[in-house]
């Protein structure tokens, strides 16, 4: 297999992720799966991730970390700030993290110009998304172009592209697209507040999402809550 068939794909252990980590499977990648741990308050995702980059055939999982906690800022970040529950808050949610999927994907191509990998997955999607604005098909669109810009690879004419194969989907159809890919979503967490046990919370805004496209896809919801 050359370098320009490696990908790697950002797999934080929620649905979304996991999905493209099956995608990019599918598509023919020899797949290194990395997962960030960035503050976040809770494990249990990151736990789910080690069981979705083995159970879905990648060739390997790296572990990065990066402490956002230590700016704060998110309710994901930090503890003083509740999780919402109520949905549909306008603007851009507490749940956001500043900066998060730059900081990940940047990370994400460092790794890739190591092992000479032109090609990156990202499971952002901006139909059911909260409201993130690192989610968006603009942002993804400029970090590609910052990205061969930025590199020695880029530079050199190895074009590096960024994949976001979910960007225009619902979760409903994410979640058919990941069972017939044969993605087992009982391994992942998608729960804001989780607990260790990656039982989640039933009520925060992911778990909500979550449970209304298991709904419209018409499959069983295999999410454990608390």
């Amino acid at each position: 297999m050359t370098d320009s068939q490696r990908a790697i794909v950002l797999l934080s252990g929620g649905l979304d992720s996991a999905t493209c980590l099956a995608i990019a499977r599918d598509m023919g990648f020899e797949c290194f799966a990395l997962s960030i741990a960035y503050g976040q308050r809770h494990a249990a995702e990151l736990s789910a991730s080690k069981l979705v980059a083995r159970t879905l055939g990648a060739r390997e999982h790296r572990l990065a970390r990066v402490n956002l906690d230590e700016f704060g800022g998110s309710a994901l970040t930090d503890a003083t700030i509740p999780v919402p529950t109520g949905g549909d808050a306008e603007g851009i949610p507490v749940t956001y993290v500043p900066a998060r999927n730059t900081v990940m994907l940047s990370i994400a191509l460092a790794w890739a110009e190591v092992l000479g990998a032109q090609n990156i997955f990202v499971g952002v999607n901006a139909v059911d998304y909260s409201g993130y604005p690192d989610c968006r098909p603009e942002f993804i669109a400029a970090f590609e172009k910052m990205a061969n810009l930025a590199t020695k690879a880029g530079v050199e004419g190895s074009h590096i592209t960024i994949h976001a194969p979910l960007i225009d989907l619902s979760k409903a159809q994410i979640i058919r697209r990941g069972v017939s890919l044969g993605v087992d979503y009982a391994h992942t967490v998608s729960c804001y507040q989780a607990d260790d046990a990656g039982r989640a919370c039933g009520a925060c805004d992911a778990c909500r999402l979550r449970r209304a496209g298991f709904e419209a896809a018409g499959v069983p919801d295999p999410t454990p809550y608390q």
